[in-house]
């Protein structure tokens, strides 16, 4: 948030990056890691899709 404060001049902060994870149950872990595994599987057999032609077809949706 960017949001002003009372703090003094000079006041020293330590800034700590807080990661709040995701909200996935464990089925939907396991579902996401299986498709993630078969996209890799594709792809080393040589299937997918060129990123630079990927984002010319987004692109071109508008």
């Amino acid at each position: 948030m960017n949001e002003p404060t009372n703090l003094p001049e000079g006041t020293v902060l330590e800034l700590v990056v807080a990661d709040p994870g995701d909200e996935l149950g464990d089925e939907e872990r396991a579902e996401l890691h299986t498709a993630l595994a078969q996209g890799l599987a594709e792809l080393r057999t040589g299937g997918g899709i060129d990123a630079d032609e990927l984002l010319s077809e987004l692109r071109a949706r508008g």
